[in-house]
């Protein structure tokens, strides 16, 4: 073998090797186990790392994610002693209704519900609470009714508290532009449409929410497995119907809703965060910077960060975790 052919052969197996490497590399990590406990109405799919004794931090994600928004957040809060917990939230991954005549409802109460029944299910009498999107949401909720559970929060764009009656309001043009899907759900034709293209159509609000975050298809499919679950459709229609008033809700959330249409401060520690690039719908800072009565700040993460600021902003989430615990 010539020292030409020697050499070609070796940069071959380089380049063989290189390749090789970029595509385990490309592959996206994933949480290591899903435990299942039973948790009020549901059977709930969830993660559950770091040292039992540790201080909790429950993450909770939005739609049309999922669990893995957090999957690089989640260790670096477990390398610094907390016990993270991240539920898939009803109509999402593994979390079923236990009962198959249940009403997959939607409404923010019961999703917030939902959190404390895992907290009882769990025996976690006080946690910090972070999330996004839905998640955001179910926090603010969960930390106005009922702060003795909450030590800290985390919420993504901030307070997301809203009403039916809140949501009769006309926006201006630009504002109802944005909320497109929201009226698309209101149609028999957009519950069957999402039904049946809800993967593709959750893509499209990847794009749309966070247009600077250049994700890859592999990391879009691991999380586009959740939407798999036979309720997310049912759920996600339940929740955008629930805010135009095209739906009731169920009688047992009444007493909630009605304490959330007030529009309740929250006095507990909290940070609040925005991406700033993020094309979904979200009020301004100062908009509601006064609902927060407690120890407070707000950050604002640079560098094309969209609506999904934990996955794309993974360090900065879970650094407003650790500094809102410390508030």
């Amino acid at each position: 073998m010539n020292t030409t052919y020697r050499n070609i052969v070796a940069a071959t197996a380089f380049a063989i090797a290189a390749l090789a490497g970029q595509a385990q590399a490309a592959e996206p990590a994933t949480f290591a186990t899903i435990k299942q406990i039973n948790a009020g109405e549901l059977n709930v799919g969830y993660v559950d790392e770091g040292p039992a004794n540790g201080p909790v931090v429950i993450l909770l994600h939005g739609w049309p994610y999922d669990i893995n928004s957090f999957v690089e957040v989640a260790p670096k809060l477990t390398a610094q002693g907390y016990r993270v917990i991240v539920p898939h939230l009803r109509g999402y991954g593994t979390t079923r209704f236990l009962d198959p005549q249940a009403v997959r409802n939607g409404e923010p109460a019961a999703l917030a519900a939902d959190v404390i029944a895992l907290m009882d299910a769990l025996k976690i009498d006080k946690a910090t609470l972070a999330g996004y999107d839905w998640g955001a949401r179910t926090a603010d909720i969960v930390a106005a009714l009922w702060p003795q559970r909450v030590k800290s929060l985390v919420s993504v764009s901030g307070y997301l508290i809203g009403s039916q009656e809140a949501g009769k309001q006309p926006l201006p043009p630009a504002a109802e532009l944005q909320w497109w899907y929201q009226f698309y759900f209101a149609t028999e034709r957009g519950r069957i449409g999402y039904e049946k293209n809800h993967r593709e159509f959750a893509k499209l609000i990847w794009k749309l929410a966070s247009p600077q975050w250049q994700f890859d298809d592999a990391t879009y499919a691991r999380s586009a497995v959740s939407l798999e679950n036979p309720d997310h459709a049912a759920v996600t229609v339940s929740n955008y119907r629930w805010r135009l008033g095209l739906e009731k809700g169920e009688a047992k959330y009444a007493d909630l809703e009605a304490k959330l249409a007030t529009s309740p401060n929250i006095s507990v520690p909290t940070i609040t965060m925005e991406g700033d690039a993020n094309g979904a719908p979200h009020p301004e800072p100062a908009a509601y910077a006064k609902r927060f009565t407690g120890k407070y700040r707000h950050e604002l993460i640079t560098g094309g960060v969209g609506h999904n600021l934990p996955q794309e902003a993974p360090q900065a989430f879970a650094q407003a975790v650790i500094d809102a615990d410390r508030l």
